[in-house]
């Protein structure tokens, strides 16, 4: 089983060692290490993708057994290796994800409860189902709400409970559940924008992108298309 170096801490260049690589039908190659700084997709974020050594790392998953396997354009040798996580897509992956338990937090207050997210560049999403007090939400409230919490900037905050479970909070707030990637302190996020809501089965879905990214970060342009 790897251990995950991206729960503890932000580690994007470090050195590995490879202890498998073998060659999959559709001419990838499937690499263990015995530690990983790649995120592998799940919990509603993307895989990071980059480099070992020269060898291309095009996507990462989590197998049943909890182990990380790496799939990559090259083979590569058994021994160790220096992994590089593509730095610009983790970050982007991060403030999506942070974005998305902010909005969590906004919901909350107005009688929401979060029951999945999906925090993808160009489709990230959260979804809610009401309590019994909660009152309609509108995008421009939920802006605002968000605004004032990413302005008072505060920091991540990790946490592993008694049962193992990591949490994830800002500040104060209550910290969610969560395997993913964040920011260091909400105000790295640029603003974020609510794009749609909708009553679905009645659950409340909120459509949502970082709105300035496109314009503040032109490179990153073909990531959110």
């Amino acid at each position: 089983m790897s251990e995950r170096l991206y729960l503890a801490e932000e580690v994007l260049t470090c050195a590995v060692e490879i202890i498998d690589c073998r060659p999959c039908d559709n001419e990838r190659f499937a690499v263990r290490m015995l530690s990983t700084p790649f995120h592998p997709q799940g919990g509603g974020q993307p895989s990071d993708t980059g480099w070992i050594d020269e060898a291309k790392v095009l996507h990462v998953e989590s197998t049943a057994e909890s182990d990380v396997l790496h799939y990559t354009d090259v083979a590569v040798p058994v021994g160790i290796a220096q992994a590089r996580v593509d730095q610009e897509q983790r970050r982007l992956h991060s403030m999506l994800h942070s974005a998305g338990h902010l909005i969590g937090h906004v919901l909350e207050q107005r009688g929401w409860v979060p029951i999945k997210a999906h925090h993808w560049p160009g489709e990230a999403r959260v979804v809610f189902k009401p309590e019994a007090q909660a009152q309609q939400p509108t995008s421009d409230s939920i802006q605002a709400a968000c605004a004032q919490l990413i302005a008072a900037d505060l920091p991540l905050r990790i946490t592993v409970d008694e049962s193992g479970t990591r949490k994830v909070g800002f500040g104060e707030l209550a910290p969610y559940p969560c395997g993913g990637t964040h920011v260091h302190s909400l105000g790295k996020i640029p603003s974020i924008d609510i794009q749609g809501m909708k009553m679905k089965k009645g659950n409340l879905i909120i459509r949502y992108d970082i709105s300035s990214l496109k314009t503040a970060l032109p490179s990153w342009n073909a990531l959110l298309s």
